[in-house]
């Protein structure tokens, strides 16, 4: 369970590797993410469909196995202003494993970055499909809506 680099893509084995690339990512932005929740529909099933719009922070994710359309974190409040684009693996699919990364203002619980990461679940490409700005307060009840 690690990351490897292959070309200018890194690779994973699992879920947990999105948390690795998260870091590393968000490390190379300026604000690395210290809080995680990894998406789970309630059928079970940990493999969705994303769509993401970076410009009005929604990322909206939709089960491969049961069809539930979930959106993430304080996503639902920005739809309407919302243009998500379906995302796609460089290998040609689009079904993923994801986890939600937040990066914290100092001493405090609240929100400042969010950061949505994917694992491929064909070829196991692992990056960040999409950050913004986010100011929710309490960063518990965020991931919770993941």
């Amino acid at each position: 369970m690690a990351l490897k680099k292959r070309g200018k893509h890194f690779y994973g084995d699992s879920q947990v590797d999105i948390r690795d690339e998260l870091r590393r990512y968000g490390t190379l932005a300026g604000y690395p993410p210290v809080q995680f929740a990894d998406a789970v529909c309630t059928c079970g099933s940990r493999h969705f469909r994303l769509s993401v719009d970076d410009e009005e922070g929604v990322a909206v994710r939709v089960c491969s196995a049961c069809g539930h359309e979930h959106p993430m974190g304080d996503s639902e409040e920005y739809l309407d202003e919302a243009s998500p684009g379906e995302c796609e693996c460089p290998c040609g699919t689009n079904v993923f494993e994801l986890t939600v990364g937040v990066a914290l203002y100092d001493s405090s619980d609240d929100v400042r970055w969010l950061y949505v990461g994917c694992r491929c679940k064909a070829c196991g490409l692992t990056a960040c499909y999409g950050d913004w700005k986010n100011e929710f307060n309490g960063y518990a009840e965020l991931l919770r809506r993941v």
